[in-house]
């Protein structure tokens, strides 16, 4: 039987120095397919509303939604840790509200762990979830549920002041209980200086190479998305066009009459 990853793997991966791959999924499929090439981390992000559903950003994602992708990629793996993201005011209003959501999102959903946004402000929050046997990762820099106040997705933690703000947040994040945290949208050195100063993983997005591992969305790399291309994405196969041409060929020889034939008929 194949035994699943769990955060105190994960821990161990940056004592080893062994990088982690992370990747989002957000259906049985795709979840399927990463988890059997030996993917650390699945994570199922709240990204699913600019990918799947075709918000123009994060904020409208609603508990329930992550907690039927949650269920869907659960299903499809056996050895990923299953981290779920905390979607925009499912954790801001209150420690209880906090705590009930992410019960929910482990309960229900079937995920390992949960992961939210923010840095100081966010620490008793994170600390009210681990107290309760969740276990949480931080996500800090670039945060896309505050889009609206960073006025949109900007790289953080250029200027020195904001710089010394991330790594407070890291510290905070850590001190609070986290297992690992996200690095999304910050220049490589100050992403050094994170990652050497805390003890947890840190797992980089558009954070440069020193992180303890990395993380992109799934359509992202495969050319499923075209709505924006952000610098830091690798896009490792373009499978839109392989599916484009097999959608045509398909209505091709249905209005030609070629589809179905004798051996897609029964008798």
């Amino acid at each position: 039987m194949t035994k699943r990853k769990t955060i105190l793997d994960i821990g161990l991966m940056k004592q080893k120095q062994d990088k982690i791959s992370v990747l989002t999924a957000y259906d049985y499929p795709f979840a399927q397919l990463m988890d059997n090439v030996g993917i650390d981390i699945i994570l199922v992000g709240d990204s699913v509303g600019s990918v799947f559903s075709g918000y123009d950003n994060t904020l409208p994602v609603t508990l329930d939604e992550m907690i039927y992708h949650t269920r869907a990629v659960v299903r499809g793996s056996r050895q990923a840790l299953i981290v779920t993201d905390m979607p925009f005011m499912s954790y801001q209003i209150d420690e209880r509200d906090a705590r009930l959501n992410a019960g929910r999102l482990i309960k229900e959903g079937g995920a390992q762990a949960v992961k939210l946004e923010g840095g100081e402000h966010m620490a008793t929050t994170i600390r009210a979830i681990v107290d309760i046997d969740i276990p949480v990762c931080g996500h800090i820099g670039l945060t896309p549920q505050s889009i609206h106040r960073m006025g949109g997705f900007k790289v953080q933690g250029r200027e020195d002041e904001q710089a010394r703000k991330i790594l407070a947040d890291a510290k905070a994040v850590e001190e609070a209980g986290a297992f690992a945290m996200v690095l999304e949208g910050v220049p490589r050195d100050l992403a050094k200086l994170v990652t050497d100063s805390v003890s947890i993983p840190t797992i980089g997005i558009g954070a440069g190479v020193d992180c303890d591992g990395q993380v992109l969305v799934i359509h992202d790399i495969l050319g499923l998305c075209d709505k924006y291309s952000p610098k830091f994405v690798k896009r490792y196969a373009d499978i839109s066009a392989t599916i484009s041409a097999g959608i045509e060929q398909y209505i091709k020889e249905v209005k030609d009459g070629d589809f179905p034939t004798a051996d897609h008929s029964f008798k």
